[in-house]
């Protein structure tokens, strides 16, 4: 672990950083003096008022009085790339206790000793890291799916008819406005690993207001599409009590929909600066609150019990909860080195952001929305049995995914912190060791699975045709479970890449163009039934988890340093020239 005066530039850093201000107080070389005079003088006032730009990086103009050495040490396992942007230049107006260091997540990163590791001991070293900041990832994810089941297990107590109704209401959901905030957000493990290890963490927290404009805005569709979710599913010939239970489900879940974007706003904000077990200790606190929200407000006493409502408005004022502790934490428990002042730099660069993320959506909502439309609708044409049995096998996979999705964010998180440090060479292996630790994982639930195979149906169900029927599909869900742990891994090292839309056509010729037809053929035209639809699957996730372990491997490391210095550049120029124009108005 590195040490704190490392990570946050606390008391024990400072003599450090006033020799390093103190070395570029030394007098300019007379030829960049001049380049620096020149440049300005062509600078004119008009240009400083003009608004904000995307603009195109270039080359920076070093101080050869303060040479890169004297903030990042050379080391061997670097790979530091000559034209990279990695110097922090101080100015005037730079605060003299700000941390010019790059925040250093390990201390393996950068031997003191100075010897380049081997390569075993560096596979060796990024198992233990990325198990370390999955745990509490896991654990935040666990908490948040048991406020989910939470509101499901208080409803389906109700009504069979208030089951369906809550079940279709959290699928329209789920389609319609989880998984598009999903997807959007997923572009923030692409920006604020790498700029959390730059030379200018404060874009950690420049980009995450961003992203809450972009979603503040994508909030609007899906407001009006769930207050109108009763005549929508209406079109669709859902029974009309069914469809109006729904639609008051999804208006009172409503109440928590911007909470809920904007905790998944904040989780990156911690998790890419280390702070993994930010969110986690939050949830923790959270979802007792939300059990007993749940038991109160649709089983309580008479003045407060509200009945089926009550479900989604526990769950509401959970999310909002959770937000109101995410800011009081942040505010008072992290320090400020990610933080930037909020200004109108905030509704700047929102184009790459809307790119990125809408690569983001169609590698999510892609996987989500066949799991959703096809997966429960096509099924329930075979009968309650196969229905219930389905239900029994996704909720077996949402549960063991959890494990792999937590390494995927650890994964993506400690790649792109790499990749800002300007460490090729360990990216590198860290993205391999995660697909490896994915086999072993996956081999492990596999195990499981077929162990307890011809007893597993009795945790969810004790009728004997269901839980024979879960029996003989376990075996292919078990072999599922290898590519799609892989998927998984892989998914996150595209998103530390900023590849969302290589992801998002994987997903989609796979599921879309092979899983779903070739399942869909085998269960109907074949008459396999459910495993039918499951082999169908498989062949899907064997393809996409191939392909892209297959992109992952052929990586060249050091040319995404650049592309991260590169988007990183945008904002330093802007920087640089307002900078400038502060010089000139003074």
């Amino acid at each position: 672990m590195a040490h704190l005066s490392q990570i946050s530039g606390t008391p024990s850093s400072l003599p450090q950083d006033y020799a390093i201000l103190s070395r570029f107080a030394a007098p300019l070389s007379g030829e960049t003096q001049e380049e620096l005079e020149a440049s300005s003088a062509r600078n004119d006032q008009e240009e400083c008022d003009e608004e904000d730009t995307l603009l195109v990086p270039r080359q920076q103009v070093r101080r050869t009085s303060f040479p890169s050495s004297y903030i990042l040490p050379p080391q061997p396992s670097m790979n530091i790339i000559p034209t990279a942007p990695s110097v922090l230049q101080p100015t005037e107006n730079t605060p003299l206790l700000a941390p010019l260091i790059p925040r250093i997540r390990e201390n393996v990163d950068f031997p003191i000793d100075g010897h380049e590791p081997s390569t075993a001991q560096m596979y060796w070293e990024e198992l233990r890291i990325l198990l370390k900041y999955s745990l509490p990832v896991f654990g935040t994810h666990v908490f948040e799916h048991s406020m989910i089941m939470s509101s499901v297990v208080s409803i389906g107590h109700i009504s069979t008819v208030a089951l369906a109704a809550a079940t279709i209401g959290f699928m329209t959901a789920n389609v319609t406005g989880l998984s598009i905030i999903h997807g959007l957000v997923s572009t923030l493990d692409t920006m604020l690993p790498g700029a959390w290890t730059s030379d200018q963490p404060h874009l950690v927290g420049l980009w995450t207001q961003r992203m809450t404009v972009v979603v503040a805005v994508t909030l609007i569709p899906m407001f009006a599409i769930w207050f109108n979710a009763e005549s929508i599913l209406l079109l669709l010939r859902q029974e009309p009590e069914v469809a109006r239970l729904a639609g008051v489900y999804l208006k009172w879940a409503s109440l928590g929909l911007p909470a809920y974007a904007f905790n998944c706003i904040s989780r990156r904000y911690f998790q890419s600066q280390g702070l993994f077990d930010a969110p986690t200790r939050i949830i923790v606190a959270v979802a007792p609150i939300n059990v007993l929200l749940n038991y109160l407000l649709v089983w309580g006493p008479e003045p407060i019990r509200l009945g089926f409502i009550g479900a989604p408005i526990a769950t509401s004022v959970s999310y909002n909860l959770v937000s109101i502790a995410s800011v009081i934490y942040g505010v008072f428990f992290v320090e400020k080195t990610a933080w930037y002042p909020l200004s109108r730099r905030s509704f700047t660069s929102l184009g790459l952001l809307v790119q990125l993320g809408l690569g983001g959506v169609g590698q999510v909502a892609s996987e989500w929305w066949s799991w959703e439309l096809i997966g429960r609708a096509y099924i329930s044409l075979l009968g309650p049995t196969a229905l219930a049995t389905q239900s029994v096998l996704l909720s077996t996979c949402s549960s063991t995914f959890q494990a792999p999705f937590s390494l995927g964010i650890a994964t993506s998180v400690r790649v792109g912190n790499l990749l800002g440090e300007g460490n090729a060479r360990r990216a590198g292996v860290s993205a391999n060791a995660a697909i490896l630790l994915s086999a072993v994982i996956a081999g492990f639930f596999s195990a499981v699975l077929l162990t307890f195979r011809k007893s597993w149906g009795y945790l969810f169900n004790n009728d004997i045709d269901v839980v024979t029927l879960v029996a003989s599909i376990l075996p292919i869900l078990a072999l599922f479970q290898i590519p799609d742990f892989a998927c998984a891994i892989t998914s996150g090292i595209l998103r530390a890449r900023g590849k969302q839309f290589t992801g998002a056509l994987l997903n989609l010729s796979a599921y879309y163009v092979i899983g779903i037809p070739f399942g869909l053929w085998l269960t109907f035209k074949q008459d396999m039934k459910l495993p039918g639809l499951w082999c169908g699957l498989t062949a899907a996730l064997l393809y996409t988890s191939t392909l892209s372990i297959w992109i992952c491997l052929r990586t060249d490391w050091k040319r995404e340093v650049e592309k991260v210095a590169e988007r990183l550049a945008i904002d330093n120029k802007y920087r640089e020239e307002h900078a400038d124009c502060e010089h000139l108005t003074q």
